[in-house]
């Protein structure tokens, strides 16, 4: 599997019921990202929390990644995906970070969007409390204070 030539610093392979929701977890995006309401891949067009856990019961298995703060994480969990998928595994599904910025505007009037192969929803995005999943794996992640802080970015790949 791709790392280094994706920014990857370190990747874990956990068990899908390990992967944390939370109800509270969408209202940072909904009031704090200027994404919400304007990209397909954030709320309110991605799935809840209710419906995450659902989906991640579907799953036995997950690689988290954790990610340089230069790396495009989206871009990278697709990649990832992609590979993950033509190993065999067909369920395959990435979680990025962020709102996706592939256009300059999402057509979120038009309810499709222009690059599905490779636009990724972020975890919180889809009621992931990333703090939470990234912590129990053994990964490090602080809230950032200043601009001089590095942050810690992670994407998480769903693989059966």
């Amino acid at each position: 599997m791709a790392t280094e030539k994706t920014g990857a610093k370190d990747a874990r392979i956990i068990a899908a019921s390990d992967v944390e929701t939370a109800p509270w977890v969408r209202w940072k995006c909904q009031f704090g990202c200027d994404g919400y309401g304007r990209c397909l891949v954030c709320p309110p067009f991605t799935p809840g929390p209710e419906e995450m856990r659902k989906v991640l019961d579907a799953y036995h298995r997950a690689v988290l990644i954790h990610f340089d703060p230069e790396a495009d994480v989206k871009a990278a969990v697709a990649e990832l995906e992609r590979e993950i998928f033509l190993c065999g595994a067909w369920k395959a599904f990435g979680l990025g970070a962020g709102p996706c910025y592939l256009c300059k505007k999402c057509p979120v009037d038009e309810g499709r969007c222009r690059h599905a192969e490779r636009a990724r929803p972020a975890m919180e995005a889809c009621g992931i409390d990333v703090f939470s999943t990234v912590k129990k794996a053994g990964f490090p992640i602080e809230v950032v204070k200043s601009t001089r802080q590095c942050p810690n970015y992670y994407g998480l790949v769903l693989v059966d």
